[in-house]
C-alpha cells in the first residue's frame, strides 16, 4: 500500500510508451547537514505525502516560448523518486534519487533546469546529470548550491547546464534567465540580509568597532575615505549601533558564526565540523575568558627558555577549581582535549611541537636564521634590495621631519668582506627590511598602550655562499617633544658576547615583533583576504555562471566571504583575538588601512612584486625569464615556477574562448565585471592609472592569474607556515611590552644577570602566548575537504574537452613542481632551504595532507 502511495505521487506506471529522460539527482538533506536535525527529516516526509514535493523543469537552450518573454520552451515538472523511501543514516552524506522526464521535441536540447522546493527545509543540490538525451547523451548540471523553499524567492531557482559561453553567444531561449540570475544575485541594495537571500554586494569595513559597549570599542570606518582606504566586503544590511549611526550594529558572540553571507558561501559540512565551525567559536569567549582570568590571578610570565618548551615538551599546570570547570563548561569535549590535557587529575596546556625548534632548541637565535626566514619563512615578501645607502624616509618631511636613516659607514663596511659600502650597494649586496615608514606614524600612538615598540631598519649583507649576515638594526621613536622634529634612533650590530650580545637579541626580537605584526595584518589579512574579497562579490554580481571566467575562477572564491565575516566577528573586531596578540594593538586595522593606500593590482603578480622589491631583473636566458640577484631565495624560486604554471593553464584556458582582443572589448559581462571591481569593489583606489585596461588578451590572462594566485599560492606562502615557524614565540614574537634597556638604569642590571628573563619579559607574556599559538594553530591546519591548486571538485565542472585537457596538464605541471621543489630541499649547497633550524622550505608545494603540515596550496583563500 504504502509503495502504491508513492507511485501515485511521483507517476510511477503512466506513460509507458513515450520517450524519457532519465536523470540522477545527488543532493544532501538538512537533516544531515545541520548535525542530524530529525525534525527536518520528519517535515520533510510529511509534505511528500501531502503532495509538496520537489520538481524539476527541462528548459530548452533551443527554442523559445513568445507567451513567456521568448524564454526557453519548459517540460513538464517531474518529481524526485523515493524521497520517503530514500533514508539518510546517521553519517553525514549525498543522497542520490533517480528522476524521469519525459521527452519533448518541443525543448530539444535542455540548457538549464527550473527547481522548485515544497518541503519546508531547504537542501544542498550537489549535480543533476540527465543520461539519455536523445542526439546529445548526457548532460551534467554541476549544482552545489543550497535551494530553499519556493516562499523565499521571488523567481524559481535555476540551474544552468556546464557549457560555458560568452553573453553574444548565449542561447536565444537562455538570455532572459541569464540577465535574470544576475539580477537576483545583485539585489536592490537596500535591507537586511538573511541566510535564504542570495545577494552579493558591497559595504565598508564599518562593522569592526562596537560603540555601544564604550568609547574604547569605537573604532574607524574603514573604506570610502582618503584618511581610512579600504577594500570592501560583503553587505549584510544590520541596522546601525545606537551610538553611531556609520557603523554597522554587531552580532553577539554567541551568534557570531550566523553573520550574513550568500548561502552558498558558507562552510560545507566537513570544514564546519572540522574546525572553524565551534573551534574558533569557542577559542574567542570560554577559553578566551577563563584563559585570562587564571593567567591574571597566577604567574603571568616565563621565567626560562624551559618554560616556553613546556608548553610543547610537558605542558603548562593549570590550577584546578572553579575557573578550569568553567571553562570545560562552555568548550565541546573535542577543544577541551585539544587545548587541555590531564597529568593525573591536573590540567594541562599542551601544544604541538612547531618545526622550528624540533631538530634543535636554540637555532632559532642564531643571527644566519633570523636572516634566512625573510627569504624562506612566513613573511616572505617585504625584503627588499638597498638601493641607495643611507636608507631614505619616504614620509612627508612637513609633518614626521627628518626620518633617514642614522645608519653609517662606520656602522657596516667592516662586516661587507673587503667591500665599501658604495661597492656592496652597487654589486646588489646589500638588503633591507624596512618596517620604519610603516610604523613610525604609529609609534607613539601604539607605546601610549601596553605595547612598547620601535620603527625598524634591518640591514643584511648578501655573502659569497647565498645565505645573508645581518649587518644593523635601527630602532627609532618618535621625537618626544613633536612628531615634526624627527625620529630619535639608536643602531644595534651584531655582537655574541657579554651584555652586548643580550642588547643584539633584543634589537632581533624588536624586529621580529614588528615583522609579524606587518605578516599579519598586511601580508596575510590584508592583501589576500581583504584585497580578494571584492573580486567574490564582482564575479557573482557581473559574471554570470555560463560565463567561462566566471568558470575559471569560482573555485578560487570557496569559503573566502565566511572565512572573512568570521574574521570581522572575532579576530579583527574592537578588542577581538588579533587585537590582544598582536602589537598594533588598538590600532591594527588603521596600520593595514595605511599600507593600502600604496596597494597596486599589477604588482602582486610574482615578476612584478620581485622586480619592485629589487630581487630580480628581467632575463630571457633564466628559468621563467627572471633573475634573482639572491639566487637561493626559497620562495621567490618556488613562486616563479608557481605563477608561470598557473599563467600557462590561464592562457591556455582563455585561448579557447578568445580569439581576439575585440572580443575581450566587447564582452558586455567581463566590462562590467572589471569596472565594478575597480569603481567598487576597490573604490578607493579607482582612480589610480594603473589599473589594467582589460582590452587585450594580455590583460586578460594577466589579471586572471593575478588573482589565482593571490587566492591560493600567495595565501598558502603567508599562512600555513604560521605555526611551524610562529608557534614558538621567541622565535616570531607578536608582542613587545618593554624598550631597550638603557645603560646605568635597574633594567641595565637585569640585562646583564639575567638576560633570558629579560628578554622573556619584553616580548608576549603567558597569556598573549598561549593566545597567539592557539590561534596560528587553528589557522595553520587543512581541513579534509580541502581542494587543492589543479583540483576540482567535480570533473564535470566545464562541458568543453579542451580546457580540461589543458586543466590536466596544468594539475601534471604543478605535481613536477613539487617533485623540483623536493629536490632543492636535499641540495645542500642552497643553504636558505633549510637552515640552521633544520626546516625544510615546503610551503610551495601543491598537495598536502590534512592537518598541520606546513605544506600545500588550497584553491582559495579559505582560513
Amino acid at each position: 500500500m504504502f509503495h502504491n502511495i508513492v507511485d501515485a505521487i511521483t507517476g510511477d506506471g503512466k506513460g509507458k510508451n513515450k520517450k524519457k529522460i532519465n536523470g540522477r539527482v545527488v543532493l544532501m538533506k538538512k537533516n544531515v547537514l545541520d548535525f542530524n536535525d530529525f525534525n527536518a527529516s520528519i517535515f520533510d516526509r510529511f509534505d511528500e505525502l501531502l503532495g509538496k514535493k520537489v520538481s524539476f523543469q527541462l528548459v530548452s537552450s533551443v527554442n523559445s516560448d513568445p507567451g513567456n518573454e521568448s524564454k526557453g520552451k519548459l517540460g513538464k515538472p517531474s518529481y524526485l523518486e523515493n524521497w520517503l523511501r530514500n533514508f539518510t543514516g546517521l553519517t553525514p552524506g549525498d543522497s542520490a534519487f533517480k528522476i524521469t522526464f519525459d521527452w519533448d521535441e518541443n525543448i530539444g536540447v535542455p540548457g538549464a533546469i527550473l527547481i522548485k522546493n515544497e518541503h519546508k527545509n531547504q537542501f544542498f543540490l550537489k549535480s543533476v546529470t540527465l543520461d539519455n538525451i536523445p542526439d546529445i547523451g548526457k548532460i551534467d548540471f554541476v549544482c552545489n548550491s543550497w535551494i530553499y523553499p519556493v516562499k523565499y524567492y521571488t523567481k524559481d531557482r535555476i540551474i544552468f547546464s556546464n557549457k560555458v559561453y560568452l553573453p553574444h553567444e548565449t542561447p536565444g531561449p537562455l538570455s532572459k534567465y541569464r540577465e535574470e540570475e544576475m539580477e537576483i544575485l545583485r539585489g536592490n541594495g537596500e535591507g537586511k540580509l538573511e541566510e535564504w537571500d542570495r545577494v552579493y554586494d558591497y559595504a565598508y569595513y564599518n562593522d569592526l568597532g562596537d560603540p555601544d559597549k564604550g568609547s574604547e570599542y569605537a573604532r574607524p570606518v574603514l573604506g570610502g575615505s582618503a584618511e581610512y582606504p579600504y577594500p570592501r566586503r560583503g553587505r549584510t544590511g544590520r541596522p546601525p549601533t545606537k551610538t553611531d549611526p556609520n557603523t554597522e550594529s554587531r552580532l553577539s558572540l554567541v551568534k557570531a558564526l550566523g553573520v550574513y553571507v550568500p548561502r552558498d558561501e558558507k562552510f560545507g559540512h566537513v570544514k564546519m565540523s572540522d574546525f572553524l565551525g565551534y573551534a574558533l567559536k569557542s577559542l574567542s569567549q570560554d577559553l578566551v575568558v577563563g584563559l585570562e582570568s587564571i593567567f591574571d590571578k597566577n604567574h603571568n610570565e616565563f621565567d626560562s627558555f624551559q618554560d616556553e618548551l613546556d608548553l610543547y615538551e610537558g605542558g603548562i599546570k593549570l590550577p584546578k577549581g572553579a575557573l578550569i570547570e568553567k571553562i570545560k563548561d562552555g568548550i565541546p569535549f573535542d577543544l577541551l582535549k585539544a587545548f587541555l590535557q590531564t597529568d593525573g587529575d591536573t590540567p594541562l596546556l599542551k601544544f604541538p611541537m612547531p618545526d622550528v625548534i624540533k631538530e634543535d632548541k636554540s637555532a632559532w637565535r642564531t643571527d644566519e636564521e633570523f636572516a634566512r626566514e625573510m627569504l624562506a619563512g612566513v613573511n616572505p615578501i617585504v625584503i627588499r634590495r638597498l638601493e641607495e645607502f643611507p636608507p631614505v624616509s619616504k614620509l612627508d618631511p612637513k609633518t614626521y621631519g627628518n626620518q633617514n636613516s642614522s645608519i653609517t659607514k662606520e656602522h657596516i663596511e667592516q662586516n661587507l668582506g673587503g667591500l665599501s659600502v658604495d661597492e656592496a650597494v652597487t654589486k646588489n649586496k646589500v638588503f633591507i627590511l624596512d618596517h620604519h615608514d610603516t610604523l613610525m606614524p604609529f609609534v607613539r600612538k601604539i607605546n601610549s598602550t601596553p605595547s612598547k615598540i620601535y620603527a625598524t631598519r634591518t640591514l643584511l649583507f648578501l655573502q659569497d655562499d647565498g645565505t645573508l649576515k645581518p649587518l644593523a638594526i635601527e630602532l627609532s621613536l618618535p621625537h618626544p617633544e613633536g612628531d615634526e622634529l624627527g625620529a630619535i634612533s639608536k643602531v644595534f650590530t651584531p655582537a655574541h658576547e657579554g651584555v652586548e650580545a643580550s642588547i643584539w637579541q633584543l634589537a632581533k626580537a624588536y624586529v621580529a615583533v614588528n615583522d609579524s605584526g606587518q605578516h599579519q595584518l598586511v601580508s596575510h589579512w590584508m592583501l589576500t583576504h581583504a584585497a580578494i574579497e571584492p573580486f567574490v562579490i564582482a564575479s557573482n554580481r557581473q559574471l554570470s555562471v555560463l560565463h567561462p571566467i566566471h568558470r575559471l575562477l569560482h573555485p578560487h572564491f570557496r569559503y573566502t566571504m565566511d572565512i572573512n565575516a568570521l574574521a570581522r566577528q572575532i579576530l579583527l573586531n574592537a578588542d577581538g583575538l588579533l587585537e590582544k596578540t598582536v602589537v598594533p594593538r588598538k590600532f591594527s586595522m588603521d596600520l593595514s588601512s595605511a599600507v593600502y593606500k600604496s596597494w597596486v593590482f599589477t604588482e602582486q603578480a610574482v615578476p612584478n612584486d620581485l622586480i619592485k622589491r629589487g630581487v630580480a631583473v628581467k632575463d630571457a636566458q633564466s628559468p621563467n625569464g627572471y633573475k634573482l640577484l639572491i639566487e637561493d631565495y626559497p620562495y621567490a624560486v618556488d613562486a616563479l615556477d608557481i605563477w608561470s604554471a598557473i599563467e600557462t593553464w590561464v592562457k591556455e584556458y582563455c585561448s579557447f574562448y578568445y580569439k581576439s582582443d575585440d572580443m575581450i572589448s566587447n564582452d558586455i559581462e567581463l566590462q562590467s565585471w572589471w569596472k565594478e571591481i575597480r569603481e567598487k569593489g576597490h573604490g578607493d583606489l579607482k582612480d589610480e592609472k594603473w589599473w589594467p585596461a582589460m582590452k587585450t588578451f594580455d590583460e586578460l590572462t594577466q589579471t586572471c592569474t593575478t588573482i589565482i594566485w593571490i587566492a591560493s599560492a600567495l595565501h598558502a606562502a603567508v599562512n600555513f607556515g604560521q605555526y611551524p615557524y610562529a608557534g614558538y614565540h621567541p622565535n616570531r614574537p607578536t608582542v613587545s611590552r618593554r624598550l631597550m634597556p638603557e645603560p646605568n638604569t635597574p633594567e641595565y642590571e637585569e640585562l646583564e644577570k639575567k638576560p633570558d628573563t629579560v628578554f622573556l619579559k619584553t616580548i608576549s607574556n603567558k597569556f598573549q602566548t598561549v593566545l597567539g599559538i592557539s590561534l596560528i594553530e587553528l589557522l595553520s591546519r587543512h581541513p579534509t575537504d580541502e581542494i587543492y591548486l589543479g583540483q576540482r571538485e567535480t570533473r564535470e565542472w566545464t562541458a568543453d574537452s579542451l580546457p580540461l585537457e589543458a586543466f590536466g596538464k596544468f594539475g601534471k605541471k604543478l605535481e613536477e613542481i613539487e617533485d623540483k621543489i623536493v629536490g632543492r630541499n636535499k641540495d645542500e649547497k642552497l643553504k636558505n632551504r633549510v637552515g640552521p633550524v633544520k626546516l625544510p622550505y615546503t610551503l610551495l608545494y601543491p598537495s598536502s595532507d590534512a592537518g598541520l603540515t606546513g605544506r600545500g596550496i588550497p584553491n582559495s583563500t579559505s582560513v
